[in-house]
């Protein structure tokens, strides 16, 4: 019997890692021979880093950057396995979870930090950069990023600005002749699934402004900025950043990587799945487990659940999911590919006792349903698959 375990985290409570092992425990009990194979994921937000350089065999390099505040912090980006590839997740240094609900200010929050990740990984020689736009408490345009690569940002006076988003609605132009060289000589993709774009109704500052702090003058303010921003980049360089799919992501970090770095955005998961071979890995198995803290309708829209089960479903291969919430009827299963979802609770509970309780419940919820899986079903799914 060879079993995939392939979850996501559950956001708040467990890591995918833990998660993954909490599975592989439950499925012991009920296959104690199966050949079971580990592979925590991600979908380009929190996790995706120590995922993949988990999965990969990486390694992570640790160093002392700034945060979203400009105060000094440590922050890691990952080797992966193929020792060329550096896995960059931005709120590292630049993420909301470093300030307090008191200290969250998009006005004033930079991306410097994480430029300087970049900066280091240049250093070590690296020129193969996934960068993963989940989590930021910035709205800065990526402005911070590339000053700490070498952009000298201006107002009408010559003065060169301040951080945050706030001071790009004084912007006049911008000197990119001290942009670090080495960039030249290297390839960027963007780990994202958001597809707002840069200014506007749908964009940075009016859709995730208020999870960073902004009020609704905030926002206002935050998108004249933006729009000051994009001016200037398109009179200096001709690159029309408002009308980039995804250049809102991360309050304007996706279109700076874009228009200054020729970054290509691809999904997360697709990304994540693509460096970990992950199709050759599974195809030959015969069942996959997979999970998240929610399964909704988000999940149709590309997340860990989503990926899972459309290789299970290219070769005829049974997943199932574990998640903290199923709230998707299950009518949408076949539109997924999943054989089936469960709650991992085992029954009514607050979220404060899901929380910490998870790692617990996940062993009992996994040998309940592989009992009816041993017996019922799994027999006769790879029959099929063996006819075919």
């Amino acid at each position: 019997m060879n079993i995939i375990i392939a979850p996501d985290s559950f956001k708040g409570s467990a890591s995918a890692i833990n998660i993954t092992k909490k599975i592989s425990e439950g499925v012991t009990r009920v296959y104690p021979h199966a050949c079971i194979r580990e592979i925590p994921l991600a979908d380009g937000g929190e996790g995706t880093l120590e995922n993949m350089v988990y999965s990969t065999r990486g390694k992570t390099i640790s160093i002392e950057v700034h945060d979203p505040l400009m105060r000094k912090i440590r922050a890691d980006y990952g080797i992966l396995g193929d020792q060329e590839t550096v896995i960059i997740e931005m709120a590292q240094a630049s993420g909301l979870t470093l300030l307090s609900e008191e200290e969250k200010n998009p006005l004033m929050t930079s991306t410097f930090g994480t430029g300087e990740l970049i900066r280091h990984a240049l250093d070590m020689g690296y020129k193969k950069f996934v960068i993963g736009l989940g989590g930021s408490a910035t709205n800065d345009g990526g402005m911070g990023l590339l000053q700490a690569l070498g952009v000298k940002f201006y107002n009408s006076k010559g003065i060169e600005l301040g951080d945050g988003g706030e001071n790009l609605i004084n912007l006049s132009h911008y000197d990119s002749s001290g942009l670090d060289k080495r960039l030249l000589d290297c390839s960027f993709t963007i780990a994202c699934d958001v597809t707002n774009k840069l200014c506007g109704p749908n964009g940075a500052s009016e859709v995730f402004g208020p999870q960073k702090g902004a009020s609704l003058a905030d926002i206002q303010i935050l998108d004249v900025a933006l729009n000051r921003y994009a001016e200037v980049i398109e009179k200096q360089q001709g690159i029309n950043v408002k009308e980039l799919t995804g250049g809102g992501a991360a309050g304007g970090l996706g279109a700076a990587l874009m228009a200054f770095f020729n970054a290509s955005v691809k999904s997360g998961i697709e990304i994540v799945m693509e460096y970990l071979n992950f199709e050759d890995i599974v195809k030959n198995s015969d069942l996959i487990i997979t999970g998240e803290g929610k399964l909704d309708a988000q999940t149709l829209g590309g997340k860990v659940i989503k990926g899972v089960s459309d290789v299970g479903k290219k070769y005829n291969i049974p997943v199932i999911a574990l998640c903290g919430e199923v709230e998707l009827k299950p009518s949408k299963f076949d539109e997924l590919g999943l054989l089936s979802a469960f709650p991992i609770l085992p029954g009514p509970c607050s979220l404060n006792d899901a929380i910490l309780n998870t790692l617990k419940w996940i062993p009992y919820k996994t040998e309940a349903v592989l009992r009816v899986l041993k017996y019922v079903i799994i027999p006769p799914v790879r029959r099929n698959h063996n006819e075919t």
